[in-house]
C-alpha cells in the first residue's frame, strides 16, 4: 500500500510486482487508512503489517504459526524486535515480557513489527482507528488484549529502523499528546475503563513518561523533564523504572550529551548479533 509516494518506492515495487498478490500507488487518508485497505485485501487467517522502513528477521512468520497452532486461545503474539539504523545496523535488541491489559493500558510499548494477530480478533476489534496516528498501534493492541490472550515469545522477529525521518523521531512529540488522547477514549470503553479506574495512577504517569519519552527524542530536555517529574508525581515507581530518561534529560541540559552519545555508541558496538 503505497500512498502515491514519488520517492522512487514504486519502481521497487514493480521490479518485485510479479512476487506481490497486490499492490497500488494512490493517494490514502493516511497510515491507519492505507493498512486497513491492506487489511481488506488479505484473505490469511494470520495478519500482520510491515511499514517500510521494517522487515523481518528469517523464520519469523514460520515461528509466529507455530505459536498460534501451539496456543489456539491467543489473538495476538509478540516477540522481541532488533533497532538498526538508517544503514541497517543494530543498535539495540528491545526485549518485552508477558504483558497484562493492566500492562498495555499503562504504556508498555510492543514493538509492531514484531506483533502478529488473529484476523477474527482484528475484524472484532474494528482494524486500525484512522482517528489515531501517532500510537494507533498501540490503541489496537488495546482492543485486541481487551478481547483474548496476548503471548509473548522471547526471540527476536523483526527489525524496526530508527533514523532522523522516520516518524518516531520526526514527529516525536505527537506521541505524547496521543497518549493522553488514548487514556480519554480509554475510559469511555466498557472494557477497558475498570482497569483503568484500578491502576488511574500507574497508567496516567506512564503517559506523562511517554510524553517525556518523545520529548527527550524531540531535542525539548525541558519539557521532557517537567513530563518526567510528573510521572514521578502520579506514581514515583513508572518514574524511577526509567531513570535512563532522566539520566538523558539530564546530561542535555548540563551541556553533556557528549557522554550520552558515547554511551549509545558502545551500546551498538554490542548488538552486531541480535540473537
Amino acid at each position: 500500500m503505497d500512498g502515491g509516494s514519488t520517492d522512487g518506492s514504486v519502481d521497487i515495487i514493480r521490479e518485485y510486482a510479479d512476487q506481490l498478490a497486490w499492490w497500488v500507488s494512490e493517494p490514502d487518508s493516511g497510515q491507519a487508512d492505507a493498512i486497513n485497505k491492506g487489511f481488506a485485501r488479505a484473505h490469511g487467517e494470520i495478519v500482520a503489517w510491515l511499514n517500510s522502513d521494517d522487515y523481518y528477521l528469517p523464520g519469523a512468520i514460520a515461528a509466529a504459526v507455530d505459536v498460534f497452532e501451539a496456543h489456539p486461545e491467543a489473538v495476538l503474539v509478540y516477540a522481541n524486535m532488533l533497532a538498526v539504523d538508517a544503514d541497517g545496523q543494530p543498535i539495540n535488541v528491545l526485549r518485552y515480557r508477558q504483558l497484562t491489559l493492566e500492562d498495555l493500558l499503562a504504556f508498555e510499548i510492543i514493538g509492531q513489527p514484531a506483533v502478529f494477530m488473529r484476523r477474527a480478533a482484528l475484524e472484532k476489534a474494528g482494524g486500525l482507528d484512522t482517528a489515531f496516528h501517532y500510537l494507533l498501534d498501540h490503541q489496537l493492541w488495546l482492543r485486541v488484549a481487551a478481547r483474548g490472550e496476548i503471548r509473548h515469545v522471547d526471540d527476536v522477529w523483526a527489525a524496526a529502523r530508527y533514523h532522523a525521518a522516520a516518524k518516531n523521531r520526526a514527529h516525536a512529540a505527537e506521541f505524547g499528546r496521543e497518549a493522553f488522547r488514548i487514556l480519554d477514549w480509554a475510559r469511555e470503553q466498557p472494557d477497558l475503563a475498570p482497569v483503568l479506574a484500578r491502576a488511574e495512577s500507574r497508567v496516567r504517569a506512564s503517559a506523562h513518561r511517554v510524553d517525556a519519552r518523545y520529548l527527550l527524542d524531540s531535542g525539548r530536555s525541558w519539557a521532557a523533564f517537567k513530563a518526567w517529574f510528573r510521572a514521578l508525581m502520579c506514581h514515583p515507581p513508572v518514574a524511577f523504572a526509567r531513570l535512563n530518561i532522566l539520566v538523558s534529560i539530564l546530561l542535555n541540559l548540563t551541556g553533556l550529551r557528549v557522554l550520552r552519545d558515547v554511551y549509545l555508541r558502545w551500546r551498538k558496538g554490542r548488538f552486531s548479533d541480535p540473537h
